[in-house]
């Protein structure tokens, strides 16, 4: 998008905020973790949180940034055959030396059973001749990438390890982020997976449990304790809960989510191709519209309102699509949001419009006014 353009007209324009039947709730439910964020996916804004950036051990929620990873570095069809040292302890997909699988196979593995086998496997192929350690560098470079700042990853499985930590504030940006992948959302959403002889049963009870849940990842170590982030959609809202050190945290993002879903609404800033100003040129008018729409989530009381920075002058010929400012979407005070703002048509200047006009006329008639004048 551009920049505030200096010299700019304002003009404020009411917007309809869709805030229809939300109930009245003081504050967000009281949870057992030590630590948690209730996060609205597309804009990032946190409904409910508590030492959200507080640094912690997120056990096998660690495997969605091994799972991203390892969709950049590889094809879902390449062959990844097992060796001994990528056998592992703690959660398993049961593989055995020398067996060969899919990468989407392991995947499966990864972030169904919480394999801490198939996340050795993925790492040391993808890594290629820098192995694991090769990998483990992407994911932080990924978690950099991504402003996760209380992030660092040492493995690719989550098990405790002096240095792998994150806090939920960063888990949730990397969930928002992760399922805006097709293929990771699909496996994360699905129930049960077979891979040759197995039968894989995804450890979110959630998909089976919360209407709207669509995924993601459970964790457990002993330092990390219980550890859990899902997402959940309703009404074309996207939300996403993280739970660390959390005994109850089925029942936690259950109470999460109906809150969430109960406060706030995704209200409409401005739709594409709606027409927001008007400029003058040269006698000419140019209107400017919306290149895209813009959504927000709001709470009872809030409203969106929108002001559209546009040049004092605009220099003819102007083409369709031309960018000619932005309109700043706010919530209340805050910005929330700038939409580009484009002309709906092409607008040439008077001189170039009168001598398109005279083109258009035809010759014979040119010719007898020429001469009857």
């Amino acid at each position: 998008m551009m920049r505030v353009l200096r010299g700019c007209l304002s003009i404020v324009l009411a917007v309809t905020c869709v805030t229809g039947g939300i109930a009245c709730h003081a504050s967000a439910p009281e949870t057992s973790a030590a630590a948690f964020v209730l996060m609205e996916a597309e804009s990032g804004r946190v409904l409910a949180s508590r030492n959200e950036t507080q640094e912690r051990s997120i056990a096998s929620t660690t495997k969605i940034m091994t799972c991203l990873v390892a969709l950049e570095h590889s094809e879902l069809t390449d062959k990844v055959t097992v060796r001994r040292e990528h056998l592992r302890e703690g959660s398993s997909m049961y593989l055995f030396e020398g067996e060969t699988l899919t990468m989407e196979e392991l995947l499966y593995g990864l972030m169904l059973p919480s394999g801490n086998d198939a996340a050795e496997c993925i790492a040391a192929y993808c890594g290629g001749s820098g192995g694991s350690a090769q990998f483990v560098q992407w994911m932080n470079d990924k978690a950099r990438s991504l402003s996760m700042e209380h992030t660092s990853f040492m493995n690719p499985s989550g098990l405790d390890e002096q240095g792998h930590h994150s806090c939920a504030l960063d888990m949730a940006r990397l969930a928002a982020y992760a399922m805006q992948e097709p293929t990771f959302t699909r496996i994360v959403s699905t129930r049960t997976a077979s891979v040759g002889t197995r039968t894989m049963t995804n450890h979110n009870k959630l998909l089976a449990s919360y209407a709207g849940c669509v995924g993601l990842k459970t964790g457990y170590t002993g330092d990390a304790g219980r550890t859990l982030v899902t997402c959940a959609e309703r009404g074309g809202m996207r939300l996403i809960a993280v739970t660390l050190h959390d005994g109850s945290d089925w029942a936690d993002h259950t109470a999460l989510y109906d809150y969430g879903f109960a406060v706030c609404r995704r209200a409409c800033g401005v739709k594409k191709g709606s027409r927001c100003a008007q400029l003058e040129a040269d006698g000419m008018t140019v209107t400017a519209a919306a290149k895209e729409s813009f959504f927000y989530p709001v709470l009872e009381g809030e409203a969106l309102t929108t002001r559209a920075e546009l040049p004092k002058t605009v220099t003819l010929p102007v083409k369709k699509g031309q960018i000619l400012g932005e309109l700043v979407v706010f919530c209340g005070e805050a910005e929330v949001g700038r939409v580009a703002l484009v002309s709906t048509g092409t607008v040439e200047a008077p001189a170039k419009q009168a001598q398109r006009e005279t083109k258009k006329t035809p010759l014979a008639e040119r010719l007898w006014n020429f001469f009857a004048a």
